[in-house]
């Protein structure tokens, strides 16, 4: 999994906007795009995920024509934002979450009447942030739907039992709650990552399933871990305990390119999220992602984004979404009640 780890810093999640409540059967959200979520966000991101935590009771989301039953202890995530529909019990006047956003995010939006008066659902919901470059390569491989079980050993039941923690000392407004509840979603994501990638069974290729095979895992964390460094195909396989043609063969075969092209790729992709999210100048950024000379770096980059790095910089920020007010504090929770 240290593949995955230094991906996932490079990538720096960040937890928007958490909220629990009390649904009460039947209940209906409508939850739109996650992107529509981008506006409110602070931080520089360009891609949004949202997840939801079922504490008690049942529930189900569906994407698309694919329904998913939700039993206590799952967490649920939407890797590739998709639209969404969740509930639980037949019946009832579905919540139209494009509209209730702006509710939400200002703190204002109560879950009192929330619901039929049934059998309760517990739900924990948030949404994790992030440049969608990056995460390219681990989204690409996943379903629409992920779901996993945190409550089948004891490192789950501590996730779950901290969570509940943190929500509480943020509804009391204890200091730098906020912070505990941000480094929990990426704790949690990566959690379900975990997870997903011990299910997955033998013949599976894909970043995910590249991270989880020993050799070229070693190989993908070392290359996350110093992208920088001057890397040979000759010291790549020695990272990873392998031959030279046999490191090629087994990277290949799970990521569909060699290992050199593939460091290839993510220096050129790290290269420009610095031109989108820093002023570092083009010459510094090319040195930072590992090339000898700006006019190196400008030439690979042209091929890869069709555009030279300092117009790509200009379009990039030209294309930055208008930040909606930030509210007043960063953890907004919805008030806990039944119907």
């Amino acid at each position: 999994m240290d593949a995955l780890s230094e991906l996932l810093r490079a990538v720096k999640l960040s937890g928007a906007l958490f909220y629990k409540s009390s649904c009460s059967a039947p209940w209906h959200l409508d939850a739109p795009p996650s992107k529509m979520f981008l506006p409110y966000i602070r931080a520089r991101a360009t891609h949004v995920m949202e997840f939801h935590h079922i504490t008690e009771g049942t529930a189900f989301v569906k994407v698309g024509e694919e329904t998913t039953p939700l039993a206590p202890g799952d967490i649920v995530i939407m890797p590739h934002g998709d639209a969404h529909v969740m509930g639980a019990g037949a019946g009832g006047q579905p919540i139209d979450g494009d509209a209730a956003l702006p509710s939400l995010w200002a703190g204002k939006l109560a879950l009192a009447s929330f619901g039929g008066g049934g059998e309760v659902t517990g739900l924990v919901c948030g949404y994790l942030a992030c440049d969608g470059e990056l995460i390219k390569p681990v989204l690409a491989g996943l379903p629409r739907v992920l779901r996993v079980n945190i409550r089948t050993d004891p490192a789950g039941d501590w996730l779950d039992n901290m969570l509940r923690h943190a929500l509480a000392q943020a509804a009391a407004r204890t200091p730098g709650s906020d912070v505990i509840l941000a480094h929990l979603a990426e704790v949690l994501f990566t959690e379900v990552l975990r997870r997903y990638l011990l299910t997955l069974p033998e013949g599976r290729t894909g970043w995910l399933a590249g991270a989880g095979d020993p050799a070229v895992g070693r190989a993908l964390a070392a290359l996350h871990r110093e992208p920088a460094y001057n890397w040979t195909l000759d010291s790549l396989a020695q990272e990873a305990g392998l031959s030279r043609s046999a490191l090629t063969e087994r990277f290949t075969r799970f990521l569909g390119q060699s290992p050199m092209a593939y460091l290839a790729d993510w220096r050129l992709e790290l290269g420009a999220e610095a031109l989108r999210s820093t002023s570092r100048s083009v010459q510094r950024v090319a040195v930072d992602v590992g090339y000898d000379s700006e006019a190196a770096f400008n030439r690979a980059f042209k091929r890869r984004f069709s555009v030279p790095p300092a117009r790509y910089r200009r379009e990039a920020r030209s294309r930055v979404p208008a930040k909606l007010p930030p509210p007043r504090t960063k953890v907004r929770l919805a008030a806990r009640a039944r119907a």
